[in-house]
């Protein structure tokens, strides 16, 4: 797993997932989402709610330098280390 975060919380995961499709089928930038729910979607193909409240079926794995959300990121360095799920 990439890590794309300087803090690793249990409940977030720091390989965000991406949404905003630029047409070629790249994503514009990624979001932050709770580990517990990437596979599931990723299996399912259940909708997951990113920290920045965007929701999506997760589909893509994001790129070392791969443009992150900045809503999710403002979010996710103001959580306490280590939050509960």
């Amino acid at each position: 797993m990439e890590d794309m975060a300087t803090q690793t919380l249990p409940e977030v995961d720091t390989r965000p997932e991406g949404t905003d499709s630029t047409g070629n089928d790249e994503p514009k930038m990624f979001h932050y989402v709770k580990k517990a729910k990437i596979a599931e979607s990723a299996v399912m193909g259940n909708l997951v709610v990113a920290l920045c409240g965007e929701t999506f079926p997760v589909t893509k794995s994001p790129k070392p330098g791969s443009p992150v959300c900045p809503d999710c990121k403002k979010i996710f360095e103001s959580l306490p280390p280590g939050g509960d799920d």
